[in-house]
């Protein structure tokens, strides 16, 4: 890691680093927006009603807690409230008190939510293959699985923490790519 210049500002990104950031910046815009576009011409489920799908497919009773949901998906409290109204709407979640506490709602899927996703999943998954991993070779989906282990590995830092925790792992991370590539 390079520090701070003698003003405290962040040094400005080298080619290399502008390059990987705006790449990836592109790359989750373009192919997320092309799957959830052909998906959704395809099954009739927006890319946020998959989200919210897969995820509540993939629990044990077909249901979550909201605020479960929320971290999930990454979602603002408000952003999921209004998005599930709308699949409410549409017969393929309900929602309803918590059995456990009051306080929590519960988000289950409906018989329709679970056909929608049965019938959207292997059509997604096309999608996926053939704007993401078959455009891949074994080893770049390899090397991708690994850089985004490295940088999810820091998810549980809290909101507003201006960096990851300092980490012998990363710290040997930045030894390895200065050793590698001349960077500081």
């Amino acid at each position: 890691m390079r520090s701070a210049s003698p003003d405290g500002e962040p040094p400005w990104l080298n080619e290399r680093e502008s390059r990987a950031w705006r790449g990836l910046m592109q790359m989750d815009a373009h192919v997320r927006r092309r799957i959830e576009a052909l998906t959704q011409r395809d099954t009739g489920l927006s890319g946020p009603d998959y989200a919210i799908l897969v995820q509540l497919s993939e629990s044990a009773d077909g249901s979550l807690r909201a605020h479960e949901l929320a971290e999930a998906t990454q979602w603002e409290k408000s952003r999921l409230s209004h998005h599930l109204a709308r699949m409410a709407e549409r017969g393929l979640v309900t929602r309803q008190s918590c059995p456990a506490t009051a306080r929590h709602a519960h988000v289950a899927m409906t018989e329709a939510g679970r056909a929608a996703i049965t019938t959207a999943a292997p059509i997604h998954l096309r999608h996926v293959r053939n704007w993401f991993v078959d455009l891949l070779t074994t080893e770049q989906l390899e090397a991708l699985g690994s850089i985004s282990d490295a940088v999810l590995a820091f998810r549980a830092c809290p909101e507003g923490a201006e960096s990851p925790p300092a980490s012998p792992r990363l710290d040997a991370l930045t030894d390895q790519t200065v050793r590698n590539t001349g960077y500081p």
